[in-house]
């Protein structure tokens, strides 16, 4: 069985939530989400993790976060920085922000080595999801054959504003056809929309499958993710807010046919923390699932 490595996307600004959501204690005894996400993986079986962070908050970060698994699971860091771009890019004027989860997987190409899952920080996902990524992970499959946990769209949407979500289309096989991202997905009602750049509005009955950024990569990747950058920023990159998605990169390779992604429905329940006013709901859920056992009272 291979070596698998959990890369745990920690480098947002928070800006909607109003501070860093990563560093956040919302578990019983002061447990982050990101922590949940690392014991789940280790009781999976992946061997290291590693964080993809901004320079600037490496000190506290290793300080509140990391210093929980010493001696427990080996952790590294790769940093997402703005000038981290391919070829003879530079950043154009007026561009504040990083280039989104793409790039920050691409942050970390030179330290990671084995098939590896990508997931967001602020995230909870649930045991299965790490369970059934990994058995796939652990394979020794060649290069393009990645895999995906997908949420049903209803159980992932706030109740305090818009979210960002890639609506799949899955096939028979049970492999994905398509990933498009709507970054303006909100509750109307009984139903759920998403905001189009163009003004109109397509609406979703919430059994759509989505991706919540909880991938299974292979190294290859990495040599994908560069040529596919470069792409993007002769394209889009002199846009200020551009922003370079995990799941553009799954789905250009599917049309292409250069990978195959097959797809997990987690049987957990999704939470995560948007806003602020997410928070009350996330702390009562952590609670609750320590209350049933599913996670001890204190995990590290």
């Amino acid at each position: 069985m291979a070596k698998t490595t959990l890369m745990l996307l920690a480098a947002g600004m928070g800006s909607r939530y109003g501070g860093l959501k990563q560093l956040d204690e919302l578990g019983p005894n002061g447990e982050t989400l990101l922590d949940y996400s690392v014991f789940d993986a280790m009781r999976a079986g992946f061997d290291d993790v590693v964080f993809i962070i901004r320079k600037d908050i490496e000190e506290p970060f290793k300080r509140v976060v990391g210093s929980r698994y010493d001696g427990k699971i080996s952790v590294r860091y790769a940093f997402q920085r703005l000038d981290d771009l391919p070829g003879n890019f530079s950043v154009p004027g007026g561009r504040t922000k990083p280039w989104g989860t793409g790039q920050a997987v691409y942050a970390a190409r030179d330290l990671v080595t084995n098939p590896f899952a990508v997931l967001n920080a602020d995230d909870f996902y649930g045991r299965d999801g790490f369970r059934l990524l990994h058995e796939e992970l652990a394979q020794d499959k060649g290069p393009g054959a990645w895999s995906m946990c997908g949420f049903y769209l209803a159980n992932t949407l706030s109740d305090n504003g818009s979210v960002s979500r890639g609506v799949c289309q899955v096939g028979a096989d049970g492999f994905l056809q398509s990933v498009v991202e709507h970054t303006q997905i909100f509750r109307e009602g009984d139903g759920a929309y998403s905001l189009l750049e163009d003004g109109s509005r397509r609406a979703f009955d919430g059994r759509e499958i989505v991706s919540m950024n909880m991938w299974g990569f292979r190294p290859d990747l990495f040599g994908e993710l560069e040529t596919l950058f470069v792409d993007f920023l002769r394209e889009k990159g002199s846009a200020p807010k551009s922003e370079f998605y995990i799941p553009f990169v799954a789905d250009a390779m599917i049309r292409q046919k250069r990978a195959r992604v097959k797809v997990a429905i987690s049987s957990d329940s999704w939470f995560g923390i948007t806003y602020r006013e997410d928070r009350e709901k996330v702390v009562a859920s952590l609670a609750e699932l320590t209350r049933r056992e599913v996670y001890p009272e204190k995990l590290f």
